[in-house]
């Protein structure tokens, strides 16, 4: 299918670059991009940052998705990939929790052009997952589920017939999903029952019959596959623990249960929820919205975590609340999504894992219910 299938020297509040500073800045050469969602009940937008080779972001652009966010606060959707860019980054998925939609954007650099608005199987979708052509949808209200979609030429979604598979209860807390990376699995994260769902992708594109499995530490939260194969979990950790929170790392097994690596692994941070893995699978990091701070792990081959020296590499302001990151496509940049603060925290990835904070750009007005970074 085409298309699809160091350290530096920089003020700590980043200003948005003006066009002579964009094209000094090397945004001419059309590094990359940052996006992030409003998840605004009026309107669902998506804002647009063109990415300078030096990881500054320029002016950006404003997106309608066609479709309503759900409104709130901080962390409305309670989940991990409300907005994702396809493995090849030409396309990019949006929820629409209000009205129970995904919209899809053809991606052109920072320039997004929309291509479908489709209902998302079920109600309060909040996370998307794509491999190939195919695309699972994750709706965590009513009788939370997922559902299947294939992805065509023009960047069209098509429902998969009797895709639509049912979690483990209808008040399961579904928070995120991922496909393994030979796409034979999908494993879905639920909150509220500290368990882990597995299926198996058959092929026409439906999925098997779960298999539940119960995460070994407290407080289950997102799902992410580091290019080995290692199911990698993050926990915020048992209620009223301070700096509780925790990560593990997990084998899929051939009958989609999970046999334990690394349990519980402490990232010496609050309210750790979202995580992300390095394109080189060197590393996985954890954003700590309680501490507004970002611990580091080493990934083995074999899966074992361990920790970088000091676990915490980079630290937003307090009162950030870093809800969600991304990380460039040549891994030498990390975005996390500041809700508290209404800001996009930027982080310069070095060679030894360590972060070098490379302050922040406005997004939205503090404590907006923004929900969903990507970047490339």
């Amino acid at each position: 299918m085409k298309g699809l299938v160091g350290s530096f020297a920089i003020a700590i509040t980043v200003a948005i670059a003006s066009s002579s500073d964009m094209r000094a800045a090397g945004f001419e050469r059309r590094a990359g991009a940052v996006f992030v969602m409003t998840n605004s009940a009026e309107g669902n937008q998506v804002f647009a940052y063109p990415r300078a080779g030096n990881g500054i972001l320029g002016e950006r652009f404003k997106y309608s998705t066609g479709g309503r966010g759900s409104g709130g606060l901080v962390d409305p959707l309670e989940s991990q990939g409300s907005l994702v860019l396809s493995e090849d980054h030409s396309l990019l998925f949006a929820v629409n929790a209000g009205s129970g939609t995904i919209s899809v954007f053809a991606v052109h650099g920072p320039r997004l052009f929309l291509t479908d608005v489709v209902p998302s199987g079920g109600s309060e979708p909040n996370a998307v997952a794509q491999r190939g052509n195919i695309v699972y949808v994750l709706n965590t209200g009513g009788t939370s589920g997922a559902m299947g979609f294939r992805i065509n030429e023009g960047g069209k979604l098509q429902p998969i017939a009797n895709s639509r598979r049912f979690l483990s209860t209808n008040t399961s807390g579904a928070a995120s999903l991922s496909f393994s990376p030979d796409g034979r699995f999908l494993v879905v994260s639920e909150r509220l029952t500290n368990s882990i769902n597995t299926f198996r992708v058959e092929e026409d594109g439906t999925l098997s019959t779960l298999a539940l499995n119960h995460d070994a530490a407290p407080g289950t939260f997102a799902v992410a596959f580091a290019p080995n194969g290692s199911v990698l979990i993050s926990e915020t950790g048992p209620e009223g623990a301070q700096n509780g929170s925790t990560i593990s790392s997990y084998v899929l097994q051939d009958d989609g249960t999970l046999f334990p690596i690394s349990i519980g692994v402490p990232t010496f941070g609050a309210a750790t929820c979202w995580h992300l893995v390095t394109p080189d699978g060197r590393f996985v990091y954890t954003d700590n919205a309680g501490t507004s701070n970002i611990s580091g792990f080493i990934i083995s081959s074999t899966g074992i975590l361990t920790p970088l020296p000091g676990t915490i590499q980079g630290a937003n302001p307090q009162g950030s609340t870093n809800l969600d990151m991304a990380i460039s496509a040549n891994g030498k940049f990390m975005y996390t999504l500041n809700a508290g603060t209404g800001r996009v925290g930027i982080f310069a990835v070095n060679e030894p894992g360590t972060l070098t904070n490379m302050g922040a750009v406005e997004v939205l007005a503090p404590n907006a219910g923004a929900n969903g970074i990507a970047a490339f």
